[in-house]
C-alpha cells in the first residue's frame, strides 16, 4: 500500500477522535491507529526500496543522457572538423586550379611571343635578302645599259616572215614577202669589204690532211 494512502488515513483518524476540554489530548481508536502503522512499517521498506530504485533509474537516464550528449558533442566537433577540412581542400583546389590557369594562360603568351619573334625575324631575312636581289638586278641592268648603244627611234626593222608563207594585211596594203635568209645575205653585202670577217669553209677533215 501507498505510503502516503497511510498517512493520510492517520491524519483522518485523528480528526475524528475526540478532543480532551482544556487539553492538548485528543482521544483515538487505539486499534485502527496500531494498525495503520503496522502497515507503515511494512509500507516503508517498499517505499524506500522505490525510491532506491527511482534513485537508480535517475543515475541510468543521467549516465545514458550524459553518454548521448558526449556522442552528438562528439560527432558534432567531427562533423564541424570534417566540414573545414572539405572546406580547406575546397579552396587548396580552388587555388591550385587558378595557379594553373595563370600558368597556362602565360605559357600560351610566351609561345605567342615566340611565334611572333620568329616570324618577324624571317620577314626581316626575307627583306634583306629581297633588297640583295633588287640591287644586284639594278646593278646588272646599269652595266648591260651603259654597254648597248642608244637604238634608231626611226628605225622599226621588219618582221621575218619564213619561205613559203604569205604576208599578212595590215590596213588593206600587202608588204613585201622577205624571206629571213634574203635579210641576212643582204645584211651582209652591204658591209665594207675589209669589215667582213674571213671564214674558211674547209672540212675538218682537209685542214688535218693538210
Amino acid at each position: 500500500m501507498d505510503i502516503q494512502h497511510l498517512v493520510d488515513r492517520l491524519e483522518d483518524l485523528i480528526d475524528e477522535g475526540r478532543h480532551m476540554p482544556f487539553s492538548r489530548f485528543t482521544m483515538i481508536d487505539e486499534e485502527r491507529a496500531l494498525e495503520l502503522i503496522d502497515q507503515m512499517r511494512i509500507s516503508i521498506p517498499e517505499e524506500i526500496e522505490k525510491a532506491n530504485r527511482i534513485l537508480g533509474q535517475r543515475d541510468r537516464v543521467l549516465a545514458q543522457a550524459n553518454e548521448e550528449a558526449a556522442r552528438i558533442l562528439q560527432q558534432a566537433r567531427a562533423k564541424g572538423e570534417e566540414m573545414i577540412d572539405q572546406e580547406v581542400s575546397v579552396q587548396a583546389a580552388q587555388n591550385r586550379a587558378a595557379n594553373v590557369l595563370e600558368e597556362a594562360r602565360q605559357e600560351a603568351q610566351r609561345i605567342r611571343d615566340e611565334a611572333d619573334t620568329y616570324v618577324l625575324e624571317v620577314l626581316r631575312r626575307l627583306e634583306q635578302s629581297l633588297q640583295k636581289n633588287l640591287n644586284t638586278v639594278r646593278n646588272g641592268i646599269n652595266s648591260v645599259a651603259h654597254t648597248v648603244p642608244e637604238a634608231d627611234s626611226d628605225y622599226a626593222p621588219p618582221s621575218p616572215v619564213l619561205d613559203d608563207e604569205q604576208p599578212e594585211e595590215s590596213g588593206g596594203h600587202a608588204f613585201p614577202q622577205v624571206s629571213l635568209r634574203e635579210e641576212v645575205d643582204a645584211h651582209h653585202e652591204e658591209r665594207p669589204a675589209h669589215n667582213r670577217p674571213n671564214i674558211s669553209l674547209k672540212r675538218t677533215s682537209d685542214k688535218n690532211d693538210e
